[in-house]
């Protein structure tokens, strides 16, 4: 179907793009009205393509295809979700990028768009080098996936919600299951009604008996194989011609996207794609990119601008040729929170930062927040070690809304629990600044075989807000390898090296820098059971009693990236 829209946009509706082997593939098309060949736009997508509207893109001389991916929607085939290897996205899109470009109102050239699940389908595509593939747009998407995060756990929150609302509908209705059949229906009976059935449902591994077919299967696989690759970003770049632009932000649960810039500069295919691939970084969740303001925490009017107007300068040079600069421009830019500042670099991590330890001291007692312990420049002595209980059946809660999406969040809203320690400075008499990954090395005991330990760096301003700057965790077994399990032994003093996440912070005069230490994030991440057997499979849960250790001999410390050019 065609139809004129309004203002010169063209729309036709389910046009049918056959693959190579037959199947036919569905999108929404939108050209300017009355133009002569332009540059195509081709965002693919596990999502609907029914609701999206790309006017913009459009007015600004671009043909835009937006298009179901394989067994979704309006497409034929067999949909792959894509924690299964070989799911074919990849020749699909090749082949949708091809037919693009030989079509009579487009000049050959065509870039790719879209975040998330979209942007991992970019790089499949891009790594079979379509010849007419000129720029991608393939933004917040990790490096790679696994059930298990590269912490080790399992992300009930985010997973579940995304499994049974995003997925499963229109799943649902391809097999003649019972409603709900599409996305808002979904959420709407999750958010209101089922949400704490399902992130309190043990054990995990029982979550697809709940599924449509072919999602069970890839589900169970998922969870029977935790920390399994399938995407292997690190051989993909190898083969990417064409230079990306990539957004990512400090609170997105996908901000692992931040890695690629440092891969494809090392390995892209060609020399364009190693020198003018760009990242944007920013105090962002998933889905909130240019945005100041997240509730309570507001970023500043620096930290606003508009992500479309950005993608579209981006096409605007390596599509249409305009020399706007984007190829002089540096390979990264990021925000500084607190200075509220953009900064640019030639990578990340930010070179020429300075590792500093800041020592964790108490007198034996480390909460509440009112009596904390300490952070120092000094290293601890012999000072009594700090406890708390962590029972998985009262865990440490995420501070998240019911979109269960992670954000940026204002820690004094747990200051009520009994099971987060606290280190702080003194009120700066200096400002500090940080760029990069922040790393706590901890040493702990447990009365466990395994249990977990989370590490948050948090910006604590006197005006009141005590803002979660970023976090990491580990669990015990996975402390020394990813993919091997090594349980601990109860009350040996282990050390645990904890990354935290990707930041950049200027901590202002008068705030403390804040450390806590705890040993859960739920639903964020699944309840480490404490019982050392497999937390996806079975329902026992105990308490543990976990032990803070820093002295002369157990130097718990916190380390931070500092940034002597900082000003």
């Amino acid at each position: 179907m065609t139809e004129t829209g309004q203002l010169g946009v063209i729309e036709e509706l389910e046009v049918g793009v056959p693959m190579r082997d037959g199947t036919i593939l569905r999108g929404n098309l939108y050209r300017p009205e009355g133009a002569g060949p332009v540059p195509a736009l081709l965002m693919r997508t596990p999502y609907g393509k029914g609701a999206r509207r790309f006017d913009r893109f459009v007015r600004a001389g671009y043909a835009v295809m937006c298009q179901d991916t394989r067994g979704r929607y309006s497409s034929e085939g067999t949909f792959v979700l894509f924690s299964e290897e070989n799911t074919g996205d990849a020749e699909d899109g090749y082949d949708t990028i091809e037919w693009l470009a030989a079509q009579p109102w487009c000049d050959g050239k065509v870039g790719t768009l879209g975040p998330s699940y979209n942007a991992w389908m970019q790089w499949e595509a891009a790594s079979l080098q379509p010849p007419s593939l000129v720029a991608m747009c393939a933004d917040t998407i990790p490096l790679e996936l696994t059930s298990v995060d590269w912490w080790g756990s399992f992300r009930p929150g985010r997973r579940i919600k995304w499994w049974l609302t995003t997925i499963a509908p229109d799943l649902r209705k391809r097999a003649g299951m019972t409603p709900p059949h599409v996305g808002p229906e979904a959420v709407k009976i999750f958010e209101e009604i089922e949400q704490n059935r399902w992130l309190d449902l043990l054990p995990y591994k029982d979550l697809p008996n709940y599924m449509p077919e072919p999602l069970a299967t890839y589900a169970r696989n998922w969870l029977a194989d935790p920390a399994r690759p399938v995407w292997r970003f690190g051989e993909k770049h190898a083969q990417v011609q064409v230079p990306n632009l990539d957004f990512s932000g400090y609170f997105d649960h996908c901000n692992g996207t931040i890695d690629h810039l440092a891969g494809m500069q090392a390995n892209g295919a060609t020399e364009l794609a190693r020198e003018q691939t760009k990242l944007i970084v920013g105090p962002y969740n998933h889905g909130g990119f240019g945005t100041r303001k997240f509730g309570e925490i507001d970023f500043g009017p620096n930290a606003e601008y508009d992500k479309n107007d950005i993608i579209i300068r981006w096409f605007n040079h390596w599509l249409k040729g305009l020399d706007n600069g984007v190829d002089r421009e540096p390979a990264l830019r990021y925000f500084v929170i607190g200075s509220e500042q953009w900064k640019s670099a030639e990578t990340w991590p930010v070179p020429g930062v300075t590792p500093t330890e800041y020592y964790l001291h108490s007198g034996g007692c480390a909460r509440p927040v009112a009596s904390c312990g300490s952070l120092t420049r000094e290293a601890a002595v012999d000072e009594p070690a700090d406890s708390y209980t962590y029972d998985p059946r009262d865990p440490t809660p995420t501070l998240w809304t019911v979109k269960l999406f992670t954000l940026p969040s204002n820690r004094r809203q747990l200051e009520y629990r009994d099971d987060i320690l606290y280190y702080c400075t003194e009120p700066l008499t200096e400002e500090v600044e940080i760029a990069g990954h922040p790393e706590v090395v901890l040493y702990a005991s447990s009365t466990a075989r395994d249990t977990d330990f989370f590490a948050r760096l948090v910006d604590e301003d006197p005006s009141g807000i005590a803002l979660e700057i970023c976090y990491g965790m580990v669990r015990a077994r996975h402390r020394n390898s990813w993919t091997e399990e090594e349980l601990i032994e109860p009350g040996e003093v282990v050390e645990y090296r904890i990354k935290l996440g990707a930041t950049a912070c200027r901590f202002l005069k008068g705030h403390r820098i804040r450390l806590e230490i705890c040993s859960a994030d739920f639903p964020n991440h699944d309840r480490n059971h404490n019982t050392g057997g497999d937390d996806l499979a079975e329902m026992e849960l105990q308490p543990a009693e976990q032990t803070v250790w820093h002295s002369s001999e157990w130097a718990s410390r916190l380390v931070l990236p500092v940034d002597g050019n900082g000003n």
